[in-house]
């Protein structure tokens, strides 16, 4: 491989005056320039969080070094200096390729999956991650059921559950079955209290609620089926019962108790419940405003 030296003169008189002459000269360049420094922005910040969180980013910050070393040995005209820092760049980029052969595989795995918006960090619609959600609480009710597990679920709606939050342990995590069942494993730290999901996540542990007091309540109802009740009364909050003594679910929702409710029923009140309208039809205004924005800009291009 040749040798390649950082003349920074060079590169700022042919490369970033020249862009910036042709831009002058020729107006639509502008808009070619935005696109640029945005897909380039786009792809810096997601290799950022991509890199973030890994082994590699230890070595991102080494190669930045050697980078800025090499460039400082040619602008100090230290030229054997510079040669040899030149071949470890060179060389380097190949035993990158090896070391990280892993990594690399993934991310072009990625870039041909159905993971390709997660990979450029777009979420997923709010319908369909709320339903998908619904399937792992439901997954994890079933479970803690068949081991009559007492567990107690509360899904935050409309109306914010803060100062319920802030009466457990925050927890702050992706939901899923497996740490739902451990949340609510006897003699466990987190086992006593509600469980609060708050915006598709695991907001809080071991939280307190208030009891519903009602007379007309069966005095065969525990605790946590009080609990659920209560907070559904004084919210629009949905809440999941397990009960440890016959293993049956139940739900909590408008001071209203649904008592040994199924597997399928549960999955399909959850829907019903908590994919709301006001979701979807904000999920429709946000992909009309960005057919809108495409269009506003094609039509920019076009008049241009």
């Amino acid at each position: 491989m040749e040798s390649f030296r950082f003349d920074l003169t060079e590169f700022y008189e042919k490369n970033l005056i020249g862009y910036i002459e042709n831009v002058r000269s020729h107006p639509f360049n502008l808009v070619m320039l935005v696109i640029d420094i945005f897909i380039v922005g786009l792809l810096i910040v997601t290799a950022f969080k991509a890199l973030r969180h890994t082994r590699v980013s230890q070595l991102v910050k080494g190669i930045i070094i050697l980078v800025v070393i090499t460039w400082l040995s040619s602008i100090l005209h230290l030229y054997i200096f510079n040669t040899i820092m030149t071949a470890i760049m060179n060389w380097g980029v190949l035993a990158l390729m090896i070391i990280f052969q892993p990594e690399l595989r993934r991310g072009l795995e990625q870039l041909g999956t159905s993971k390709l918006s997660k990979f450029f960090g777009i979420d997923k619609s709010i319908e369909i991650k709320t339903k998908e959600n619904i399937y792992r609480i439901v997954i994890a009710a079933t479970e803690l059921a068949k081991t009559r597990t007492g567990a107690l679920i509360v899904i935050e709606r409309d109306i914010k559950l803060n100062d319920i939050i802030d009466t457990g342990i925050m927890i702050d995590a992706e939901i899923s079955p497996q740490l739902l069942v451990n949340m609510f494993v006897p003699r466990t730290p987190l086992h006593d209290g509600a469980v609060i999901i708050s915006d598709n996540k695991i907001a809080a542990a071991s939280c307190m609620l208030p009891l519903a007091d009602d007379k007309d309540i069966a005095r065969e109802l525990g605790t946590r089926h009080r609990a659920a009740i209560g907070i559904s009364k004084e919210t629009d909050c949905v809440a999941v019962v397990v009960s440890e003594e016959t293993g049956k679910i139940s739900i909590a929702k408008g001071g209203t108790l649904i008592a040994d409710v199924k597997e399928e029923t549960l999955k399909k009140i959850l829907i019903k419940y908590l994919i709301t309208i006001k979701d979807i039809e904000q999920e429709k205004k946000e992909k009309v405003k960005r057919f809108k924005k495409i269009y506003k800009q094609q039509s920019e291009k076009e008049t241009k």
